[in-house]
C-alpha cells in the first residue's frame, strides 16, 4: 500500500460487542483517496483482540493492528487508562490527515472521509474538521444530538480554551502535525487526552464543523466518560492543571479566558470538597 492520505486511529478496549460494527463502518468508507485503519487493543481481556485480528487478516493492505499482548497503561491513576495506548497510536498514523474513532463507537455516512478530506484540501488555515454525531444510550434513555442546533460552523482556539467541549471524538478529523513534531510537555499529564489533542491542534489552525449527522458516539458503563465525570474531583484537579499549563504553553496570550475557565474548575472543586466534608 502506497502511504494513505488519511490514518483512521482506532484506539479499543473490551469492545468486543462493538468493534466490528466500528471497522465496518471504516471499511464502508468511499474515497477517491487511499486510507488505513490503524487500530490499537489495549490488552482487552475479551474476544476484542480475536475479532481485530480476524479483520486484519482479511484485510491486510488496509488494517494495520497492533495487538499489545500486555496493556500499556498508565495502571494508575484510572483517570489515565488507555493513554500510553492511544499516544503510541496517535504516532502510528502515517496519513496526512486523521480520523479518530474509537472501537465503541461507529460511521453511519459512507462519504465522511471524503468529505472531510475534501474541505481540509480546500482550506490550508484549518486544523480540524467535525460533524455533529448521534449519542446512543445503553441503559435505554433517549438519544440526542451531540451537537446543538446553534453550533458555530468555524471556530477556534479561544473557543475550546473557554471550556466549551463541541467535537465529539469519533467526529474529528485533523491535519497529522505529529507526524514531524512531538506531543507538547504537558500532554502526557491530561487525563483529558481528547482535549489535549485538540487544544494542540487548534493552536495551528482554525475549526470547521459539517452540520450533518455522520456516526454515531455510545454511551455506556464501560466508557471512560464514567470516570471523567463533574463529580471526580480528582479528575477536575487535573483539568485545571492542564489549563494552567496550557496557559504557560501559549505564552499567557489567552489569559483572561483560561483564568476564566479555572476560576469555573476550582468553583467545582471547591463546592464538591464543601459536600463531602459535610456529608462525613
Amino acid at each position: 500500500m502506497n502511504t494513505p492520505k488519511v490514518s483512521v486511529c482506532v484506539p479499543t478496549f473490551n469492545h468486543q460487542a462493538y468493534i466490528a460494527q466500528m471497522l465496518d463502518g471504516a471499511l464502508a468508507q468511499q474515497t477517491d483517496f487511499e486510507f488505513e485503519i490503524v487500530v490499537g487493543d489495549d490488552a482487552s481481556t475479551d474476544q476484542t483482540p480475536a475479532i481485530v485480528g480476524q479483520y486484519a487478516a482479511r484485510f491486510p493492505g488496509k488494517i494495520r493492528a497492533f495487538l499489545h499482548p500486555t496493556n500499556q497503561g498508565p495502571p494508575q491513576p484510572k483517570e489515565f487508562a488507555g493513554r500510553n495506548n492511544v499516544l503510541q497510536l496517535l504516532k502510528a498514523c502515517a496519513g496526512q490527515y486523521v480520523a479518530l474513532c474509537e472501537g465503541d463507537d461507529y460511521w453511519t455516512d459512507p462519504l465522511k472521509l471524503q468529505k472531510q478530506a475534501d474541505f481540509l484540501d480546500k482550506t490550508p488555515t484549518c486544523a480540524i474538521c467535525h460533524h455533529n454525531l448521534r449519542v446512543v444510550y445503553e441503559d435505554g434513555s433517549a438519544a440526542h444530538d451531540f451537537n446543538q442546533s446553534d453550533q458555530k460552523i468555524d471556530s477556534t482556539l479561544a473557543d475550546v480554551l473557554a471550556d466549551r467541549w463541541f467535537i465529539g471524538t469519533a467526529s474529528t478529523f485533523y491535519r497529522n502535525i505529529f507526524r514531524e513534531q512531538d506531543f507538547a510537555r504537558w500532554h502526557a499529564k491530561a487525563a483529558s487526552g481528547d482535549w489535549a489533542l485538540v487544544l494542540q491542534l487548534a493552536a495551528t489552525g482554525s475549526i470547521h464543523y459539517l452540520p450533518q449527522t455522520m456516526g454515531v458516539y455510545r454511551k455506556h458503563q464501560g466508557g471512560l466518560s464514567n470516570v471523567h465525570a463533574s463529580d471526580n474531583v480528582f479528575f477536575l484537579k487535573n483539568r485545571q492543571q492542564m489549563f494552567e499549563d496550557v496557559n504557560v504553553w501559549t505564552d499567557f496570550r489567552f489569559d483572561g479566558i483560561i483564568k476564566k475557565t479555572i476560576e469555573k474548575y476550582q468553583n467545582s472543586i471547591a463546592e464538591l470538597t464543601q459536600k463531602r466534608n459535610e456529608s462525613v
